[in-house]
């Protein structure tokens, strides 16, 4: 699959929206994040001049009322496009009186509706808030020129649920990081010398996840439960794990609540296989999705699992060394392939 030409293709959709415009670029995610990091990049390449308004504030709320702040004062009259980043929704009202003559380009990363009533589960379907929040969802995306989405199974999805132009839509696939995550010299003898004793000969299968309900959490846990008696095994899961979840306890298995960005590449450059997801067949969203640790695995050279679905299989493909498929809500299938993988080498 020639995922470079796919993602450089996607790219140059974005900056053809914004070469040789002035662009106003406006996010209320913290101007750190990943998503915000790719776009601005693209940006900075294509637009004439560029403005950005957002906060690296902590607290989301604060964050928001920073970025209205700033908008007041800004006059949109001095640019040819309006760029929304994260949450475009939010940025709505000043709409009509602000953004009304200029073009709009949009991120439609994340759908409130589908997010809180179908992901979150915090609404019924048929509630007065999940009727509030389709009626948001659709009319920000009729109000923009362009909308970004990341999949083409989630453009869909925009389109038949909130009525979403399809001659609007463009697909940016997400990036890594590359000045944190970085490949290097991952030989296997380099993997070995730099790890801890504690699974310095073991196969050492990882997961992080910020352990939202679509990541499939339980299944990984209950793959680790199977394989915990195993001693050729070290399975790592770095990420908020409640107390919601059981988790099975073994001198095999480690528990890490957070690491740095930085930390976090070590740890996956001294894995032998990593879990990319998303693995809960119950969420339709986590079909349409690819997560996004699955573009670090990738650019670290590592071989990983993936949920099988529409969304990863626009990208991947088993055809490509390092690259697995497991059928989603399965610990039996996904305990079955760590199995298959780690036996694999000895052939």
């Amino acid at each position: 699959m020639d995922r470079e030409r796919i993602t450089e293709t996607s790219k140059n959709r974005v900056q053809k929206e914004t070469k040789g415009k002035r662009v106003l670029f406006v996010t209320t995610k913290e101007l750190s994040y990943i998503r915000n990091s790719q776009e601005i990049g693209l940006l900075r390449e294509s637009a004439s001049a560029l403005n950005i308004i957002g906060s690296d504030g902590r607290r989301y709320p604060v964050r928001l009322l920073k970025v209205y702040w700033k908008l007041l004062w800004t006059s949109a009259a001095g640019y040819d496009v309006v760029f929304i980043g994260f949450a475009p929704q939010l940025v709505l009202p000043f709409w009509n009186f602000k953004f009304r003559k200029n073009r709009v380009v949009i991120d439609f990363f994340i759908s409130m509706y589908d997010t809180f009533v179908n992901d979150r589960k915090r609404f019924g379907a048929k509630s007065p808030a999940a009727k509030l929040l389709k009626r948001l969802d659709r009319s920000t995306l009729q109000k923009a020129d362009r909308f970004l989405c990341d999949t083409n199974a989630h453009g869909r999805y925009f389109q038949e649920e909130f009525g979403a132009a399809e001659e609007k839509q463009i697909t940016l696939y997400l990036e890594a990081d590359h000045s944190i995550y970085d490949p290097g010299d991952d030989s296997e003898t380099r993997q070995r010398k730099t790890r801890p004793d504690r699974f310095k000969d073991r196969f050492m299968v990882l997961y992080f996840g910020s352990v939202l309900p679509l990541q499939g959490i339980d299944v990984i846990l209950a793959a680790f439960d199977m394989l915990k008696n195993d001693s050729r095994f070290y399975f790592c899961m770095i990420g908020p794990v409640g107390d919601q979840y059981k988790k099975p306890e073994s001198e095999n298995i480690e528990y890490i609540p957070w690491l740095s960005q930085r930390e976090l590449a070590d740890y996956i450059a001294m894995a032998d296989l990593c879990l990319a997801g998303h693995f809960n067949a119950d969420i339709d969203k986590a079909k349409r999705t690819i997560p996004g640790k699955a573009f670090i695995y990738r650019t670290m050279g590592k071989p990983m699992i993936l949920g099988d679905n529409p969304a990863n299989r626009e990208l991947f493909s088993e055809e490509e060394d390092g690259i697995y498929f497991v059928r989603m809500g399965s610990r039996e299938a996904l305990g079955r392939k760590i199995l298959e993988i780690e036996e694999s080498r000895k052939r």
